[in-house]
């Protein structure tokens, strides 16, 4: 089993404890070789252990996670986001394909995070995610976001404004993205129907989503179906039509 160098970065003394003994437990092949309470303290721990994996709690004194994030580019260390909040910044880090977990910390999630750590930490891409993330918190709202897309040999970053349509292949999902080739992501389709901004991206029928600016013509009919601009074609599913036309006005 690969050995993880890891430290914890939270404001909580007492979550600092809880989490290094959950982490002790359940993960046993990291190894915990600091912890600070702060982002500047947190700053020079990370400088001096060079670690492979951060557990960073989001809201410190002294400035936050992603205050530090920056301050460290180009990172070299994985990131798992420690938040006591449901939604903070929660699309943001799925965008990014960064992992986070709530507080309290669930023996699950926390097991999950690490393995995928571990993947990651093999594939040398941290730092575009990383990237990716603090650009997006950066542009906020109602802006073009980047998305990470995991693949098979890594990931690809877009613009959303540029996928045209999704469609679902088993428990993967084919992105079709205008003047590129499609790509094929190892994620399901649900998971995107999640993340992608509702203003743009409409679930027509259980296998495709598409992004309405792409749409070109609708047709009438029994079920009735979109012709995009590439000139695909899709079907409606009738319970879904409703929400497309809620779409356009």
């Amino acid at each position: 089993m690969q050995t993880i160098s890891a430290v914890i970065i939270d404001d909580e003394a007492g979550n600092i404890v809880t989490l290094s003994e959950l982490i002790k437990q359940y993960c046993p092949n990291v190894i915990i070789k600091g912890t600070a309470p702060d982002p500047l303290k947190g700053y020079d721990l990370i400088e001096e252990t060079e670690p492979d994996l951060v557990f960073l709690d989001i809201e410190m004194p002294y400035g936050n996670a992603f205050d530090l994030l920056d301050k460290l580019e180009p990172i070299s260390f994985e990131v798992i986001f420690i938040t006591a909040f449901n939604n903070y910044a929660v699309k943001a880090f799925k965008y990014a394909a960064l992992d986070y977990i709530l507080k309290p910390v669930n023996i699950h999630e926390l097991k999950e995070a690490v393995e995928r750590a571990a993947k990651r930490l093999e594939e040398k891409d941290t730092n575009l995610r990383i990237n990716s993330l603090l650009t997006n918190l950066k542009t906020g709202e109602g802006t073009t976001k980047r998305i990470a897309l995991p693949t098979a040999d890594g990931y690809h970053f877009e613009n959303v404004d540029n996928i045209m349509y999704v469609q679902a292949e088993g428990s993967y999902t084919f992105f079709y993205i205008k003047d590129r080739p499609k790509l094929l992501v190892s994620k399901n389709l649900k998971e995107f129907e999640e993340i992608l901004p509702p203003a743009l991206f409409c679930r027509i029928h259980h296998a495709t989503i598409v992004n309405i600016n792409f749409v070109k013509k609708y047709f009438k009919g029994r079920g009735g179906y979109v012709q995009m601009q590439d000139d695909t074609s899709f079907e409606i599913s009738s319970r879904r039509k409703t929400d497309f036309f809620e779409r356009f006005k």
